[in-house]
């Protein structure tokens, strides 16, 4: 059965790519957007008046994961098939250079029913104001207007969202997950591979105008510098630094829990009941989001390519700066996250990959923590691109948390296994 829905939804999306306009200034949503960050300035698209585009995405995973932890706590799994999940995308070029986005969540780990993961209007001209209305700044310049999600650094390029699987080499994501969608503006400026972003949300991932005592409600600002040089036909190097900010007790704490989904790995970390029936765990296990009230991140992320081998390396630091009312817990601490990921490309279109990555992720919850956490991933995979819109992978896993701080479920807790999984997106 699972050969036959991917025949039937591979066929489906060969079909409706053949019927899809091209649009303008924009990220193709299948193999065609490996490796594309920012969408480009490059004018190659005439307009032609309305033009609207459906696709989609859809990811069906096959798991055999084992766990412990110390206690002997956690529950057995077995190895099955996840629950399928699925994207449904509106791109519609609405004016010359004025195109508006748009994705809901058909299905996913933590809602079953569809519901709008956001949408944003990008502005690449202001012709209609008046035909050649700041020409020479619209050459470099893209506002970008909406509610979804927002350009703090590069990983979120990189990531599974949801159903759309292609972008990603590994099942999982990085541990702290940088992604969140929230009420945002942002203006891009790209000129002669140099890059510059600044940007700013309402720092809220569910929107809501009702004012209570406890609301310290602040507007997060980020921003983003880099270059990306394709200095030959080989070789092409990319380094970025971004920036967020935000300072408001009630606001700013989505960063790295904005992504509503759930986590990429099924029910890894749940308990077993106890004497009164209560279990442990949630939808979102496996990640880590130390929830700081008023969080400074920074995020350094270099690529490099060189025909078909790729690095791609991740330096970030978030901390808090919220004193607490109990002396003895005192400030809030950091974490640093480090990663390196490599993959190897190959066969004629390199529709073939190999890929390793290792993401930590350590520091602590307050200063005046006496130890610190750590959390350990390895990713060993491969994956096969049948054509630019079907994808499988296979991948190795193993997570381990270790680190005196940790205690209950997660003292001594690991995990390790094969996941393998095919996505369809169009």
């Amino acid at each position: 059965m699972r050969s036959v829905l991917l025949l039937i939804l591979g066929t489906l999306g060969t079909v409706l790519y053949a019927q899809q306009p091209d649009l303008q200034f924009f990220r193709p949503n299948d193999g065609r957007g490996l490796n594309v960050f920012e969408t480009s300035k490059a004018d190659t698209v005439p307009f032609q008046g309305v033009r609207v585009q459906v696709g989609g995405d859809f990811a069906m995973q096959f798991q055999s994961i084992n766990q412990s932890n110390d206690a002997n706590s956690l529950v057995e799994l077995g190895t099955n098939f996840n629950l399928p999940v699925a994207n449904l995308n509106l791109d519609v070029q609405l004016l010359d250079g004025v195109r508006m986005h748009l994705t809901t969540y058909l299905s996913s780990r933590h809602h079953e029913d569809a519901w709008v993961k956001g949408g944003h209007l990008q502005i690449d001209r202001l012709d209609f104001i008046q035909p050649g209305f700041l020409a020479g700044l619209m050459e470099v310049a893209t506002v970008t207007i909406g509610l979804d999600e927002f350009n703090f650094g590069d990983t979120h390029f990189r990531r599974s969202d949801n159903a759309r699987v292609v972008f990603n080499p590994f099942v999982g994501n990085y541990i702290m997950d940088a992604f969140s969608t929230e009420a945002f503006g942002q203006l891009t400026l790209q000129k002669n591979g140099l890059l510059a972003v600044v940007g700013v949300t309402n720092g809220k991932l569910n929107q809501s105008v009702v004012v209570n005592e406890n609301t310290d409600n602040q507007l997060s600002f980020y921003g983003k510098v880099g270059m990306d040089n394709q200095f030959n036909e080989d070789l092409r190097v990319r380094l970025t630094a971004s920036v967020y900010t935000n300072q408001g007790a009630s606001t700013g704490t989505w960063l790295y829990g904005g992504d509503r989904t759930g986590g990429r790995y099924y029910n890894v970390l749940h308990t077993q009941p106890d004497s009164l029936g209560t279990t442990q765990g949630g939808e979102f296990e496996g990640r880590y989001n130390a929830r700081f009230v008023k969080l400074t991140s920074l995020q350094v992320t270099p690529f490099v390519k060189y025909r078909g081998l790729e690095f791609f390396g991740v330096y970030e630091r978030a901390g808090g700066s919220n004193v607490s009312s109990v002396p003895e817990v005192g400030k809030e601490g950091a974490f640093t996250q480090l990663a390196a990921e490599l993959v190897y490309r190959f066969g004629s279109e390199e529709q073939f990959y190999l890929a390793g990555r290792y993401n930590t992720v350590r520091g602590k919850a307050t200063e005046n923590a006496p130890q610190g956490l750590k959390i350990d991933r390895l990713n060993v995979g491969g994956g096969w691109f049948l054509s630019r819109n079907i994808l499988t992978k296979v991948e190795y896993v193993r997570q381990r948390y270790t680190g005196d701080a940790w205690t209950g479920r997660f003292a001594g807790a690991e995990f390790s296994g094969v996941n393998v999984e095919a996505g369809i997106s169009f």
